[in-house]
């Protein structure tokens, strides 16, 4: 029985020391959790900070795009006009160009011709085909060439 009186009297110290024991332990791992969770809350917030920066790099690039997509279509429209007008200006050359070889045929054969273009200015010299209509006499058909 003296056990028993020894271990009952021994028991509410030793219980308190295990219960000293057990509450710092839970102190120190509510503890560690604490420091756990503000990690990662910074982590987070530093992630986060990095998503910011990287969105707005992201909509700069997207707006430099816009911007020169605009510039773009813009150009492209230009040089769209530019192409209706040479197709034409080349279809009428090509006009000139049948007229000038009809009058020359016709007038080999019956010494006039039906043509408008009968003018010294569009007669067939030793320039070739396109100094033959003038183009050194008109800047703006001799200006397409350039392109």
């Amino acid at each position: 029985m003296a056990t028993s009186s020894v271990t009952s009297s021994d028991s509410p110290p030793v219980m308190d020391q295990r219960k000293r024991k057990r509450m710092q332990s839970n102190r120190e791992s509510a503890r560690r959790s604490r420091m756990r969770k503000q990690k990662h809350l910074d982590d987070l917030m530093a992630q986060a900070a990095q998503l910011r920066k990287e969105n707005a790099m992201i909509r700069s690039s997207i707006g430099a795009t816009a911007e020169h997509c605009v510039s773009v279509e813009a150009e492209n429209s230009v040089l769209a006009a530019q192409m209706m007008e040479l197709t034409h200006r080349l279809g009428s050359l090509n006009e000139i160009l049948s007229c000038i070889g009809s009058v020359s045929a016709s007038s080999v054969s019956s010494g006039g011709g039906g043509c408008m273009f009968q003018s010294e200015e569009f007669q067939v010299g030793d320039g070739g085909p396109w100094n033959s209509v003038g183009l050194s006499h008109h800047p703006i058909m001799a200006e397409m060439f350039d392109y």
